[in-house]
């Protein structure tokens, strides 16, 4: 499903991928067509005919962006689709996924290529991902990964529900899974990217797991992340 979520802005949801342990995962990336025509392709799902036919009219791809290192499972089929893009992966992405080269590695700051329209975060000082934060200034758009999820009830059954529950990966609004909370190793670096996190006008929060938020998106993310700022 193409969705447009604003302007320059479009959602794509992708196949159900298989995780640890028979947990199954939804995936979403996002398209944003910069001021140059150029795409910015953020955590790339599965091609098929409807992606590339879609892509092939807004534009070419010029940025493939890998957010985090758990995001990879289809960075490289996009490397070799889009051989003149370039790809962008966070930090620790080829040790999950050794074949896989970026071209540049992601930081606290965007590069040259997108700063104008895009700012970014660096998440660091977890020891699940580091994860690359950004923010759409033109649709005033969050773009979250990992770091923010929630599953529809029903999602997961048996155990693997009673997990969910307890991880936060269900609940009345999206929230960080307590997993991710009890890795962060060092508060300091992630305090201070939350707090520009919440510094930024945001209109609205896309994850790759769980429905966007639309309504009070930034009294949504101060409560997301109060147990960090305390």
């Amino acid at each position: 499903m193409i969705e447009k979520f604003g302007d320059e802005i479009w959602l794509i949801d992708g196949p159900v991928v298989a995780g640890w342990a028979g947990f199954r995962f939804p995936t979403r990336k996002a398209v944003i067509r910069l001021g140059d025509g150029g795409l910015f392709v953020w955590s790339p799902v599965a091609i098929c005919p409807e992606i590339k036919g879609f892509l092939d009219t807004f534009g070419p791809v010029r940025n493939i962006v890998a957010p985090n290192s758990l995001h990879n499972v289809f960075v490289a089929r996009w490397q070799a689709e889009f051989p003149d893009a370039q790809v962008w992966g966070a930090p620790g992405i080829e040790r999950r996924q050794p074949g896989l080269r970026p071209d540049a590695e992601l930081s606290d700051s965007p590069p040259p290529e997108w700063e104008v329209e895009i700012d970014q975060v660096m998440l660091s000082g977890n020891l699940i991902t580091t994860e690359i934060v950004f923010f759409h200034r033109q649709s005033g758009t969050a773009i979250f990964t990992d770091m923010l999820q929630n599953f529809p009830k029903g999602w997961f059954t048996g155990w693997r529900g009673v997990v969910a529950r307890f991880n936060r990966l269900r609940g009345q609004e999206p929230a960080v899974p307590a997993t991710f909370r009890s890795a962060v190793v060092r508060r300091g670096p992630a305090r201070g990217a939350v707090a520009k996190i919440l510094e930024w006008p945001v209109q609205q929060v896309v994850m790759a797991h769980g429905v966007p938020v639309t309504e009070d998106a930034g009294g949504f993310l101060a409560r997301s992340f109060r147990w960090s700022t305390g």
